[in-house]
């Protein structure tokens, strides 16, 4: 960096924008979906009580006005990091971790209840080693006891170098105006990397395809939701302004194609009907969703099905 470079936080010269990517990483049900949606103030990533709900990245963009002015702020939303075993889950990992090393800032979201996990000290003692200065929001701090929070925090603090600590409900949206801010002023000058109007770069056969599996988390149990992808095969665009799109749910067993279809149709039917009225809302149009559901054996071990969600096979 050169010493004529303006150092984040500075103050800001007329008509100066500054831009910059915030990486949102933290162990699986963490809260991290849940924050980006609630700071990008639209949905832009799916969200479900069951883990790993996150499957590639996702770039939110947030414009906001701060002390320093205005500031895009381009989030991009990571799947939670656990340990992998199929190739699925290593793609997943290495997005989330290539998310972080991508970015101007780097965002440890900690489920405050569950404190300090294992699956969290692994992710903190790696992103101590990266070097890289951390900011640390203990999430869910609204289910939490008060005098439980500052221990938590030191004890984090001291297996990593945190330069920011906030204490957030993303849920409840608390403690999000000082985020914001705060961000925002550490945002690099630059220019805008995306349009002012645009909420995320998620294209939209890729979004049915997201709200359809959310369904299908939200109303499938066991082992159905975590073996179930979701692609978009066709999106047809119609006079009156409406869009048929059909999507293939893919599962590993027939046994959970089963489980999916329900009796009569009844389960697929209304994983359809749910996710149609939020693609409505979402896009501002009338949806014809149509749902097909197939046994793949072994599709997280295909390449080809790791390219259509947007992953990189690391083999």
């Amino acid at each position: 960096m050169s010493e004529e470079m303006e150092t984040p936080g500075a103050p800001q010269a007329a008509g100066e924008t500054r831009c910059g990517l915030v990486a949102v990483v933290g162990a699986p049900n963490a809260g991290k979906s849940t924050l980006v949606n609630a700071l990008a103030g639209s949905k832009v990533t799916i969200v479900s009580p069951k883990p790993q709900t996150t499957r590639f990245r996702i770039r939110a963009v947030v414009m906001h006005q701060g002390a320093q002015g205005r500031a895009q702020i381009i989030l991009v939303d990571t799947p939670g990091i656990f340990a992998p075993r199929r190739r699925l889950d290593r793609a997943m990992v290495a997005a989330a971790w290539g998310g972080a090393q991508d970015a101007d800032r780097t965002l440890l979201i900690v489920d405050a209840r569950a404190g300090l996990t294992d699956a969290v000290r692994a992710i903190a003692e790696k992103l101590a080693k990266a070097g890289r200065p951390i900011w640390l929001a203990l999430n869910k701090v609204d289910l939490v006891e008060p005098p439980r929070l500052l221990p938590l925090a030191a004890e984090l603090n001291q297996l990593l170098p945190v330069e920011e600590t906030f204490m957030i409900s993303a849920e409840k949206q608390r403690g999000l105006d000082r985020l914001l801010d705060k961000l925002a002023a550490d945002m690099p000058p630059g220019p805008y990397l995306f349009p002012e109007d645009e909420l995320s770069d998620l294209p939209n056969r890729m979004l049915v395809a997201e709200i359809v599996r959310e369904q299908i988390l939200r109303q499938t149990h066991e082992e159905v939701p975590h073996h179930a992808t979701v692609e978009t095969e066709n999106w047809q665009e119609r006079k009156d302004g409406s869009v048929r799109v059909d999507c293939t749910v893919y599962v590993a067993r027939p046994t959970q194609k089963a489980i999916l279809i329900g009796d009569g149709g009844a389960r697929i039917k209304a994983i359809g009907q749910s996710a149609r009225r939020e693609l409505e809302a979402l896009l501002e149009r009338r949806v014809h969703l149509f749902l097909n559901v197939k046994d793949r054996p072994g599709w997280d071990e295909e390449r080809g099905r790791l390219r259509a969600l947007g992953l990189e096979d690391l083999d």
